[in-house]
């Protein structure tokens, strides 16, 4: 699952000392606070003092709260200033606009502008599917959130969200070329986001829900799959699901198990929880027990949350009772998408066979890699810092990618689970293992194979509104001149 920890600060601080202090006062004082001092630059030399800039690294929060203290308590040594290197990468933002053609002169002026910019527009005025071909639209995402739900932070607002959904366009760029854009909603109305998102719809080719709490985020997608004719994606469910499930399909290769004769225990029935149940549903698993803070989801019992309700009726079929402790007895299979310290080593060892573990809150998993290793088979988190990161960049660019090259109405189940096999098959067979189950967000294959499957799959359920021919020699999908 696409998530965040703060993990290691890069600071630098600009160090005024007085002549005749030595520098290694504040090389003591930084490392023996816990820093380390990557870089050291000589700013300029006066009669009385120097300055200098030290760039440091610092596990976290805490230890550079200690690195100033232990600074400011040596005479001789004044901090200038301090800037953190992640906050200059967000100055004024981190994405822009850019121009395909120049305008340079009259003419060009006049072709995108007025007045030759009235016929194209007539053109789109007499058959709006020109739209797709004589706009941005064609190549455009909406990334869209009301900053209730980001990353491990929580409800933290619309603004406070943006920097994040910047980082999603950005990746958008990277991975898929495609253009995307931040939209932060100041309000938490069902109605109202979904008001907003169809009325700017027309601009875009595409919709990515991002960091909606539950169980808002399940009715603002439903609606809005159901009343736009463009593909609408809420990765924090979807993507985590797709990259999850690509996973398991390397994961069961290893240990020699099937879809069909799986126990898997979902712990967390929030957006992520019920979206990998369903891909897993979707996939062949039978038996799925989910798990939420008061205990097994039980099937004979009636739910306020609809969400939960769906939920006991198309899970835990044997309508088993009780807590982890007994749903996790004999299961093959365990996801998490709950929070941290909730899965024990004492869980660990009443598992079945090979267990495979998907520990993937964050910034904390459900159980840390180092504990659980000597009792399971395959460890999988939402983490970069371990081996088999379940991350959403996996998904959808490539997903994104294939359904607006497809110009596809919607991203339906089969889209999903052809995305899920294609990221599983672009781990080698004879490179497949224990720590490599999931590819890597920088193997430029990934995307490419991703967006071909789902166009493909797109073409095979006819959601697909562009017109394709089947390539006799490639034996792939080709786009019309």
């Amino acid at each position: 699952m696409a998530g965040s920890h703060v993990g290691t600060l890069s600071v630098t601080f600009r160090l005024k000392i007085a002549s005749g202090i030595p520098f290694s006062t504040a090389y003591h004082a930084i490392s023996e606070a816990g820093g380390d001092i990557v870089a050291v630059d000589v700013i300029h030399v006066e009669k009385d003092n120097s300055t200098r800039d030290l760039t440091v690294n610092v596990p976290g929060p805490d230890v550079l709260d200690k690195v100033v203290h232990e600074l400011k308590q040596q005479d001789g040594v004044q901090i200038v200033h301090m800037s953190d290197r992640t906050f200059l990468v967000h100055l004024g933002g981190k994405i822009g606009t850019q121009l395909k053609i120049p305008v340079k002169n009259r003419d060009d002026l006049s072709k995108v502008y007025t007045p030759g910019v009235a016929r194209v527009c007539q053109a789109i005025h007499e058959d709006k599917s020109k739209v797709f071909q004589l706009t941005i639209k064609r190549n455009t995402i909406a990334v869209v959130s009301d900053g209730s739900a980001v990353l491990g932070l929580g409800d933290i607002g619309p603004e406070a969200a943006i920097p994040v959904m910047e980082g999603k366009a950005m990746l958008f760029k990277q991975f898929a070329d495609l253009d995307a854009f931040p939209i932060c909603l100041s309000t938490q109305s069902v109605d109202e986001i979904v008001q907003i998102v169809k009325a700017m719809a027309p601009v875009f080719g595409g919709i990515n829900l991002e960091d909606i709490s539950s169980p808002r985020c399940f009715e603002i997608e439903d609606r809005l799959r159901n009343e736009l004719d463009i593909p609408v994606f809420h990765d924090d469910q979807h993507g985590t699901a797709v990259v999850m499930l690509a996973g398991l399909l390397n994961a069961l290769k290893i240990v020699g198990k099937k879809m069909e004769d799986l126990r898997v225990v979902v712990c967390g029935v929030g957006a992520a929880g019920v979206a990998c149940t369903k891909i897993l549903l979707s996939s062949g698993v039978r038996n799925i027990i989910g798990v939420d803070r008061a205990g097994i989801i039980e099937r004979s019992r009636h739910y306020q949350n609809p969400v939960k309700e769906w939920y006991s009726r198309h899970t835990n079929f044997e309508n088993e009772r009780g807590s982890l402790s007994d749903a996790i007895r004999g299961a093959d299979v365990f996801i998490g998408v709950s929070g941290p310290g909730v899965l024990t080593v004492e869980h660990l060892k009443t598992m079945a066979r090979d267990p495979i573990v998907f520990a993937m809150a964050n910034p904390t998993p459900e159980i840390a890699p180092e504990e659980a290793e000597p009792y399971v088979r395959i460890m999988a988190t939402g983490r970069s810092d371990y081996p088999n990161q379940i991350n959403n960049v996996l998904c959808f660019p490539g997903i994104f990618r294939g359904a607006l090259d497809a110009r596809a109405k919607e991203i339906n189940e089969a889209m999903k689970l052809a995305a899920a096999h294609a990221i599983a098959d672009c781990v080698p067979s004879d490179q497949l293992n224990e720590q490599y189950i999931v590819p890597s967000v920088f193997n430029q294959d990934v995307v490419k194979a991703v967006s071909k499957a789902v166009m493909e799959a797109a073409i095979r359920t006819g959601t697909a509104r562009k017109e394709f021919s089947q390539s006799p020699d490639m034996g792939t999908v080709s786009l019309p001149l």
